[in-house]
């Protein structure tokens, strides 16, 4: 069971997380923050000990065991001087990465466009979704996904899952974690309000694959280059024979 005065005292967050929402099921935090009519308050919180329709980037289903990681979606609303989309996902499993460095000193690896890897193996993930009316936005959903103290993982998985207490052989706090992982990414968020080149570095840093012969597929496109950089709205600049390429989604993997 989740220690929510456990987390509250290790918070220190002026917005995020302040508003705390704790249920044990749900079908998916991201759609209970998408569809609610409640006026919630920027930077409330939801998480869940389990998600029975959760799901990751282009609906893969995300696996999670009740009780043993976290599963949690923060709700955005617009402002001024607000980051875009790219650039809050990328500063978002940075947070992350950031976190399970100071936490754990693991060598965390990120993978272009919201992974977050150990060992070439992944431990978290990051969904976004938004309401807009017209062009103009109504609110953001940032989810994530971190396998914490799960021991075991079965299926079939297009990257093969760790969690924490795999790598570190050991069980962690959750409450910990979580707080730990709020107060980085409020941090992140306002040094991304200022300017994106520190949050693009720091990523930059973490990315293994820049530089690398790649292979995206989008849909039932496949494209192959040279994974030379992100731009400065975190795009993936590809390097091809015909020149160079903005991406600005896909799957992508090592050739």
């Amino acid at each position: 069971m989740f220690n929510i005065e456990e987390f509250d005292i290790k918070l220190d967050t002026n917005v995020i997380g302040r508003n705390f929402i704790y249920v044990e099921e749900i079908e998916s935090t991201n759609e209970f923050l998408l569809k609610t009519d409640d006026k919630l308050p920027t930077g409330t919180v939801v998480l869940a000990e389990h998600q029975s329709e959760g799901k990751g980037r282009r609906n893969k289903e995300w696996k999670s065991d009740k009780n043993q990681n976290l599963t949690f979606s923060i709700l955005l609303l617009p402002y001024p001087k607000m980051p875009n989309i790219n650039l809050i996902n990328l500063s978002t499993s940075l947070s992350i990465a950031q976190t399970l460095e100071n936490l754990y000193q693991f060598d965390v690896e990120l993978k272009w466009p919201n992974d977050v890897l150990i060992n070439k193996k992944k431990i978290a993930g990051v969904l976004i979704e938004t309401v807009s009316r017209g062009d103009k936005l109504e609110k953001m959903i940032i989810g994530m996904g971190i396998n914490v103290n799960q021991p075991v993982f079965s299926g079939k998985f297009d990257l093969k899952p760790t969690s924490i207490r795999i790598e570190s052989k050991r069980e962690v706090s959750r409450e910990k974690l979580l707080s730990e992982i709020l107060n980085q990414f409020e941090e992140n968020l306002r040094t991304l309000e200022k300017s994106s080149t520190k949050i693009l570095n720091a990523w930059r840093l973490r990315c293994k694959m820049i530089g690398e012969k790649v292979k995206i597929v989008q849909d039932k496109k496949i494209k192959y280059g040279i994974f030379d950089d992100i731009d400065h709205n975190g795009f993936l600049v590809l390097k091809t024979r015909e020149g160079y390429e903005k991406i600005h989604f896909g799957d992508i993997s090592l050739r």
